[in-house]
């Protein structure tokens, strides 16, 4: 087994000398710590293992404190007196993994393997996912952070939201980062989009049939509630939902019961629901298309996004997180100049990061591993190459644009790229040196994480850093 830290937690001096000198024994390096140390020791190791043992006074709260800050930390082994059933909450069942002490020594020698499996596991899965989830959320614009400040606040708890923006904004990837760090990260997450099913078939999709509820019923079936049982349920599309199964997903609401169809047996489920929807839902009601006890129950907490042309300063970010994201899959890559990316600016994005992601990975293959030029973009972008020929279309930054005869912030100049910086021109007007600094520095750490698979230690390498500082750093911008 690899030479690893264990953290031991336990208040018990002869049971931690025997599980200490079981882990020496077993070439693993052992500290004794209390559960307040445990965050800070936590940062100066690379995935260190934690045993926790019965007599600990602790919360479950700060179980959940600690998970919602190290997200890429495998379980607690959770020691417990042999020949007593494990205290352990339902809330911590995903945190704890139970082991009676004292054990057999292949028990414990499995149950550490077992441990430090899991960590490699989730770490990589959690660096793979928390890569996806944070692409389209990528952005400096205030619009952006604020929806990023909501999720935090939200993510604590389990009250429905209801997330609102144009197709194409990046509402499901909110859900799940909502999903993602909250406490049922470990278990499923859920989606289902209300307006792609027929609604006579949306009651058997949302609750399941039992066998022969209905022609083509030949097995029972689970619905998408009883699936995402312990974990979150995003009803996508909420405002295209048929007014009877509106009724029925009230009572599901309020009561947290259902019944599959062919069936008058209830089916309690502990299912956290987040709704999105693109449409006015007040206008909706006024027109008699949706409940509006359903929409009072939904908007517990309301999260709007913002259309990408209301954000123009975040189109840069989120071109070279889509650059980065064609490279990792090894679709190929393609850069853009100045020019190009001030044309990208000043377009208006009906479709949203959806048109922007569609648009470079269709450049990507044209011009595969070329340069992409203003006069390179599809005809609808020609319009503004008056605009920017006041940029030297081969420098990947330069004087500001002019849009309707008005300067473009030039916090959108700033970010063109990652290597905005090293053109060193400084414009007529002068610039924000901190925030300039801020944006550089940011767009840094987003392409070493991203060009690291989200590996933090290995980011750190990259920019010559420790990785503590590296921490420090993505928790100041919210990464």
């Amino acid at each position: 087994m690899a030479l690893q830290k264990v953290f031991v937690i336990d208040d018990n001096e002869e049971r931690y000398t025997e599980i200490s000198t079981v882990l020496s024994f077993l070439d693993y390096k052992v500290k004794s710590l209390s559960l307040k140390q445990l965050s800070a020791a936590v940062d100066k190791e690379e995935s260190p293992l934690v045993l926790l043992a019965e007599g600990v006074d602790f919360t479950d709260e700060e179980v959940h404190q600690f998970f919602a800050t190290h997200k890429q930390h495998s379980p607690f082994l959770y020691i417990h007196n042999k020949g007593k059933t494990a205290k352990i909450s339902k809330t911590l069942v995903s945190y704890l993994v139970p082991l009676a002490w004292p054990t057999r020594y292949q028990d414990f020698v499995d149950s550490m393997r077992k441990l430090q499996s899991a960590g490699s596991s989730l770490n990589e899965a959690s660096s793979q996912r928390a890569t996806e989830l944070c692409r389209s959320l990528v952005g400096n614009s205030q619009a952006i952070k604020q929806v990023r400040q909501l999720i935090q606040q939200v993510c604590v708890s389990d009250a429905s939201v209801l997330i609102l923006g144009e197709s194409g904004t990046g509402k499901e990837v909110v859900a799940r980062n909502i999903h993602y760090h909250s406490t049922r990260r470990q278990q499923a997450f859920v989606p289902i989009n209300c307006g792609a099913i027929p609604g006579e078939l949306l009651e058997s999709e949302l609750f399941g049939h039992e066998k022969g509820a209905f022609t083509g019923a030949i097995t029972a079936r689970k619905g998408r509630f009883e699936l995402a049982d312990g974990g979150t349920l995003f009803l996508d599309e909420i405002g295209d939902m048929p007014m009877q199964m509106q009724v029925k997903l009230l009572r599901v609401l309020q009561e947290n019961v259902f019944e599959r169809v062919g069936s008058n047996k209830p089916i309690k489920c502990n299912v956290r629901v987040l709704a999105a929807t693109h449409r006015d839902l007040q206008k909706e009601i006024g027109n008699g298309n949706f409940r509006e006890d359903l929409f009072y129950r939904l908007d517990v907490f309301p999260i709007t996004i913002s259309p990408l042309r209301e954000r123009a300063e975040d189109i840069p970010l989120l071109i070279s997180e889509l650059v980065q994201r064609i490279e990792r899959d090894k679709k190929g890559s393609v850069r853009f100049t100045s020019a190009a990316l001030m044309a990208l600016c000043q377009h208006s994005w009906p479709g949203n990061v959806r048109e922007l992601a569609n648009m470079v990975e269709r450049l990507a293959i044209i011009h595969a591993y070329g340069v992409v030029d203003v006069k390179d973009l599809p005809d609808k972008f020609h319009q503004y190459i008056d605009e920017t020929s006041l940029v030297d279309s081969h420098n990947l930054a330069g004087p500001v644009v002019i849009e309707d005869g008005q300067a473009v912030d030039e916090r959108v100049a700033m970010a063109l790229s990652p290597t905005a910086a090293a053109i060193g021109v400084l414009p007529e007007q002068g610039i924000d040196l901190k925030e300039h600094l801020s944006n550089l520095e940011l767009s840094l750490i987003h392409q070493a994480l991203g060009e690291s698979n989200g590996v933090v230690a290995h980011a750190a390498k990259k920019l010559n850093m420790r990785r503590t500082t590296l921490v420090e750093k993505m928790r100041k911008y919210d990464i």
